[in-house]
């Protein structure tokens, strides 16, 4: 078996990353970091603070005064930010129509990166986002690009708000998932590409429990 797994999932947004990431962890005792959420914390603190994003030296003070960290309950991971939790919050669409554009942000990457590369020192771990197996862990053991039908990928992020009584329409969660695949592909710092070797997982059609079976095959080979 080898020591320090890095298992890194990669792919649009409302792929479910977050869903099979969390399944995975759980179904092999591994620790779970999802990105995103430190990317939409940082959005959550620069629309809290009205923080101008064409001043670099405002954005680079922000970031100084912003503290992140996760807490797992039921491999559920919750981020503090600050010390206030705000897991609930940052899935709001204030956020979600901000967070592809403030995470382009050079500072604001690099400064994640940074975390996000302490954090997979010592651990087997399995952490998702847009560029975890490109600039965060080039040299992951597992590497998954994930991807589906974009008028599935909006009907599922639909569904998800509804449920937590949010008022939105469908069109609009389509039109915010393609302003944000445009955003995360051609920004200039770390944009979204598949990794030359990570495997593509296509979840158009596939259960939740088909796809966790497909990545448990792709991380076999390194824990038996």
């Amino acid at each position: 078996m080898v020591n320090n797994i890095v298992v890194a999932i990669d792919g649009y947004s409302s792929c479910g990353k977050s869903t099979l990431a969390k399944a995975l962890a759980k179904k092999l005792h591994f620790i779970y970091v999802d990105s995103g959420a430190m990317y939409r914390a940082v959005t959550l603190y620069f629309l809290r603070n009205n923080t101008d994003l064409k001043n670099h030296d405002l954005i680079v003070d922000a970031l100084e005064h912003i503290d992140l960290n996760f807490h797992s309950r039921d491999y559920e991971s919750h981020i503090l930010l600050n010390g206030e939790e705000v897991s609930e919050e940052i899935r709001q669409m204030p956020v979600s129509e901000n967070v592809s554009l403030i995470a382009s942000i050079k500072e604001v990457r690099k400064a994640m990166v940074r975390k996000q590369q302490k954090m997979g020192k010592s651990k087997n771990m399995i952490m998702d986002g847009r560029d975890i197996g490109t600039t965060v862990f080039p040299d992951a053991q597992v590497k998954l690009f994930m991807t589906a039908d974009p008028k599935i990928r909006a009907e599922r992020r639909y569904n998800e708000l509804i449920a937590k009584g949010e008022n939105v329409s469908l069109e609009e969660i389509f039109d915010n998932l393609a302003h944000r695949d445009f955003l995360d592909t051609t920004r200039e710092e770390s944009p979204l590409v598949r990794a030359e070797d990570a495997i593509i997982l296509d979840n158009t059609n596939l259960t939740q429990e088909e796809q966790l079976a497909f990545a448990i095959e792709q991380v076999k080979p390194f824990i038996v």
